[in-house]
């Protein structure tokens, strides 16, 4: 990194199977959106010799971002993955979106890689979602690197952005993100902003110029040398303070003069433990240009410095019945265990599956076992089932590239597992084994659809379970209270792509209608009721009459039904009629159509006659009684109450807090947690958080989230309660 002086293209980059885990990288990018992270891709792949020009493969497809869809939303949605090759090494580059709405994308990158590149814009800086992020990254040791972008912007400042960064991800020590190259720049343009065209390496003290589009190598001129003296000399010592040579510092400090491969090989090593986290800057290549600024140093330190798949340490699996099981740390030989990190459709090949080989290697029509990952609450079949592995690929922008196999640390997709969605783990036929599920976000905007017309609901079920499998941040519900289908999504646009999906990948149409929560009615006092049911006319008659009293109970009580009966007024055979009676009726409703709860229903007296008397009959009369009680009481409607959590910056507390009380909420307390971080405790009716997680991140500038759970129903006050009213009667 920073010592050589090579300028060939690397390989060919038609990365293929990966011969030994030591000669795979794993790198994922990860940067808000806009940052530049897909052309930063297909900048590498372009300089690594995989494409013939900018993002381009042979076909004149993208390397990245290649799926109409992203073409339409102007923004990648999913995560992509372009394998290259440089310096017999393969690097495998795991693009992910930027958007907060494809955070499970997000987290299926870094499930899959061994390290991240921080991509940062010169012209947006660094947002409190990628803090996060980052803090999430240290949180599990993984290797990081930073990339600043956009350099050609009015303003844009590498060695101010370098300060912003040490300040947002050093933590407690800003030492530790220093940059490896500064910029060169060129002449002034009229407009004063003098464009960068070369860097110069603090480590090797080379000049590399890129403005022919070529990487050329020089030694900088006297002007460079005072200002990369000064940041060598605090880049030497960030490094030696990192060495796992603890004399190295001292040694350093008397005077000694450390040579550069030692200084190599200890930043390599502080890299690869992820304690030492490098700045570069990247910007892609000209029009013609054969290599972006930086790209050529970027593949080196992804090479030489971010760690091998040997260096991350073995999955925790368990057999199907939850023993512990040890696996040796990457080891092509074991038993096999991958993961699907990423399911898609093809029109003409089916089912596509990313998977990650961590122990053993996969091979094609080889039989695997798939374990399911037991999101059935998400809508998701459970499933534990044997499977032949179609053809093996490496997937590069549309087309994908067979191969034999698949040794532990590689990834590639696999066609046609008909059964295995994203999360599930293959393993082999006689040794089935079950990786834990990585974290996902619960998706919390609800979207009530339905379909357009009767061909569209044919289709409709099927479409929404492959939906669903392809994505492990989508829930699908259907209701049964308010008998409507919900998709449960991340965020707006996240419900966009869905439909979208739908339409143009399933032929599903569908229209979207407002969401309804689940209400439910009760007594406000007491009242009582009488069933009559008599008709006669020829034949079998029907006779039946019931009186009944009814009172509130407390929440959750629930339907309590009582006999008072004496005298045989009503016969014990037809008691039972009568509690089913009230019940069905209760379920559906006494004034609203919303099911009735938390009521005592005492049967007092009634009367029955010796041949038309039947279940039937007094099934009726209990429904009547019921339906005449409601008549004559107030009638309250209940709204389901969530216990909301809001883990906020502190910055946005009193807006946040604010919030909640404008819709209706409690708020039952405040906790400060680590990061400059709340956690406020509220309950809000449901009713008001339909949009929440669509407005929580306006309110935060997307640095909140937040997790709800149902806690009860309780009245709604009487004018919203008119509201709703009048809003289902213009509505009907």
């Amino acid at each position: 990194m920073g010592d050589k002086t090579h300028t060939h293209p690397g390989a060919a980059g038609r990365a293929t199977a990966a011969d030994h885990p030591a000669s795979v990288r794993n790198v994922v990018l990860v940067g808000h959106s806009g940052s530049g992270k897909t052309t930063l891709v297909e900048a590498l792949a372009l300089t690594a010799g995989a494409v013939n020009r900018a993002g381009r493969v042979e076909d004149g497809g993208c390397v990245s971002d290649y799926d109409d869809m992203e073409h339409r939303q102007q923004r990648s949605v999913q995560l992509s993955l372009v394998p290259v090759e440089w310096d017999g090494i393969k690097i495998n580059l795991l693009d992910t979106p930027g958007y907060a709405d494809f955070v499970g994308e997000l987290r299926a990158g870094l499930r899959a890689a061994d390290a991240a590149l921080f991509v940062v814009s010169a012209s947006d800086g660094v947002d409190g979602a990628t803090r996060m992020l980052w803090e999430e990254c240290a949180a599990v040791g993984m290797p990081r690197a930073i990339v600043i972008t956009h350099l050609e912007a009015a303003r844009a400042d590498f060695e101010e952005m370098t300060r912003i960064c040490a300040e947002a991800f050093g933590g407690d020590d800003p030492d530790a993100v220093l940059p490896l190259y500064l910029p060169l720049h060129g002449p002034p343009a009229p407009d004063g902003h003098a464009p960068v065209t070369g860097l110069v390496g603090l480590l090797s003290r080379k000049l590399f110029d890129y403005a022919s589009g070529e990487r050329v190598a020089s030694e900088p001129g006297e002007a460079e040398l005072p200002q990369l003296d000064e940041a060598r000399s605090l880049l030497i010592e960030g490094i030696i303070s990192e060495s796992e040579d603890e004399t190295l510092m001292e040694r350093y400090l008397g005077g000694e003069q450390v040579d550069v491969k030692t200084l190599v090989e200890d930043l390599e090593r502080a890299v690869a433990r992820g304690v030492f986290f490098p700045v570069l800057a990247a910007a892609p290549a000209a029009d013609g240009a054969r290599q972006g600024l930086g790209t050529v140093e970027l593949l080196e330190l992804i090479t030489r410095g971010f760690p091998t798949p040997l260096e991350r340490a073995a999955p925790r699996v368990t057999t199907p019945e939850g023993a512990g099981r040890e696996l040796r740390m990457c080891d092509p030989e074991e038993s096999l265990v991958a993961e699907v990190v990423k399911t898609s459709s093809d029109p003409y090949v089916g089912r596509i599956s990313m998977v990650r080989v961590f122990s053993g290697t996969l091979r094609a029509d080889q039989t695997v076992h798939v374990s399911g990952h037991g999101l059935t609450d998400r809508g998701h079949e459970d499933h534990d089932v044997d499977e032949r592995i179609g053809a093996l690929s490496t997937p590069f922008g549309k087309q994908q590239r067979p191969v034999t196999h698949v040794i532990a640390g590689d990834l590639a997709c696999v066609a046609k597992l008909t059964r295995a969605e994203t999360g599930d783990t293959l393993s082999a036929k006689d040794d089935p084994l079950l990786m834990a599920p990585w974290e996902m976000p619960d998706p919390l905007l609800p979207l009530a659809i339905e379909a357009h017309s009767k061909p569209d609901e044919d289709k409709l079920s099927q479409g929404l379970a492959r939906l669903v499998a392809e994505d492990p941040t989508m829930r699908l519900e259907h209701n049964q209270d308010t008998h409507q289908v919900v998709l449960w999504c991340l965020g707006e646009a996240h419900a966009d792509v869905a439909l979208e999906r739908l339409r143009s990948r399933y032929g599903v149409q569908v229209d979207v209608v407002p969401h309804r929560v689940s209400l439910r009615e009760t007594f406000g006092g007491r009242a009582a009721g009488r069933g009559r049911h008599v008709k006669q006319s020829g034949g079998h008659g029907q006779y039946a009459i019931c009186e009944i009293e009814v009172e509130p109970l407390p929440g959750g009580s629930g339907i309590e039904f009582v006999d008072k009966v004496v005298g045989g007024a009503v016969p014990r055979q037809f008691i039972p009629s009568v509690e089913k009676g009230v019940r069905a009726q209760a379920a559906k409703g006494v004034a609203a159509g919303h099911p009735l709860i938390d009521v005592r229903v005492t049967l007092l007296d009634g009367k029955a006659h010796s041949v038309d008397s039947s279940d039937a009959a007094f099934q009726t009369a209990g429904a009547l009684a019921l339906r005449e009680a409601a008549a004559e009481a107030k009638i309250h409607l209940l709204e389901p109450v969530a216990e909301v959590s809001v883990l906020v910056g502190d910055d946005y507390v009193g807006a946040v807090m604010s919030d909640l009380s404008g819709r209706r909420g409690k708020v039952l307390g405040t906790e400060q947690t680590s990061g400059g971080r709340t956690l406020i405790r509220a309950e809000v009716p449901e009713i008001e958080i339909g949009r929440y997680a669509v407005d929580l991140r306006s309110l935060s500038h997307g640095t909140a989230r937040f997790d709800r759970r149902y806690a009860r129903h309780e009245p709604m006050p009487a004018q919203v309660a008119d509201r709703l009213r009048e809003e289902v009667r213009a509505a009907s």
